[in-house]
């Protein structure tokens, strides 16, 4: 992992019943050099495993609490007591996100009421220093093709903005999932495959004076340009999580592709920014630390691990030049 530059992470899921001890992770982690961790949800074994680990945490709030901490000052003032600050000086958060890709969705109406909750629960401990946000998929794009006709839909425009308004004077990212590998599997016929796994050696889409090689960096530009659109183009965005599966679909999931995806795509942020945003270096987040056997539907989404849960690594992205 790059030590200097804390850019890359990897989502520790635990939706399965055969994954190691938490301790046993974070001792995974730690001799992967991997800086940063996804937590999908509170877990006080992890918590605990994490304490003086030094790995940067992004802790997600569950889905199913979402009404109650937008309602209730008192109740995320309980959340944050019970969740971050037991940890306080030993576990190393980054990042609180409040919800999981509900926008859109009837919950989407209770994450900045959530958000703000959480940021004022957090103040108040002299932890402000942690960012409250959210995450959110493509679906919340009506328009993302080409990328600079990025737009959100109308259904969730008020429910962006009202975030987004909180995320800038902050200077809080917006969290992103990004999935090539699922937009081209819902459409091979157009997208080649090349295109998706960062292979191809002149551009496949060209919009205006931009040029872009690969579809990542043309579904972070559909965002980036949805954020221009409602006037926060100063928003930074960090990709939670993105990732192609080794096994699940015939052989555009093999381990072969898998692991080129995720080498060319870890160097592809170490390295630059997208075209609309060159500059800009994406904190990213793989998915995901382990095969998961419990995930569903059954298929492509129990094959998204670097390691099997006996530790094995099903394939390496780590290497010399990147440690």
């Amino acid at each position: 992992m790059h030590a200097g530059a804390r850019l890359i992470g990897v989502c520790y899921g635990t939706v399965a019943d055969n994954l190691p001890s938490p301790k046993d992770v974070i001792n995974l982690y730690k001799k992967n050099q991997i800086e940063m961790m996804r937590l999908y949800e509170p877990s006080p074994p992890i918590l605990e495993a994490l304490r003086g680990s030094r790995i940067l945490v992004s802790l997600g709030i569950k889905n199913q609490d979402l009404a109650t901490l937008s309602s209730s000052q008192e109740e995320a003032n309980a959340w944050v007591q019970t969740n971050v600050a037991p940890y306080k000086g030993d576990v190393d958060f980054v990042w609180i996100t409040a919800g999981n890709e509900v926008i859109p969705g009837p919950l989407a109406q209770y994450v900045p009421g959530t958000i703000n909750n959480i940021h004022n629960a957090l103040v108040a401990i002299g932890l402000g220093r942690i960012g409250v946000t959210t995450v959110v998929a493509v679906t919340a794009l009506g328009t993302s093709f080409p990328p600079s006709a990025g737009a959100f839909s109308p259904e969730v425009l008020d429910i962006m903005t009202q975030i987004t308004t909180f995320l800038m004077p902050h200077q809080y990212p917006l969290m992103i999932d990004v999935y090539p590998y699922f937009a081209y599997a819902s459409d091979p016929a157009h997208i080649p495959l090349d295109y998706a796994l960062f292979k191809s050696t002149s551009p496949v889409v060209v919009d205006g004076k931009l040029n872009y090689y690969n579809l990542f960096d043309a579904m972070v530009d559909a965002f980036n340009a949805a954020l221009e659109k409602i006037n926060m183009s100063d928003i930074y965005l960090s990709i939670s999580e993105r990732g192609w599966p080794s096994a699940g679909n015939g052989d555009d999931t093999s381990i072969e592709n898998a692991k080129t995806y995720n080498t060319n795509l870890v160097n592809h942020v170490l390295e630059t920014g997208s075209p609309r945003k060159p500059h800009h270096r994406y904190n990213t987040f793989v998915f995901s630390m382990f095969n998961e056997d419990l995930k569903q539907p059954a298929g492509v989404e129990q094959h998204f691990g670097l390691f099997y849960p006996n530790m094995e690594p099903v394939y390496t992205i780590w290497h010399d030049e990147m440690l």
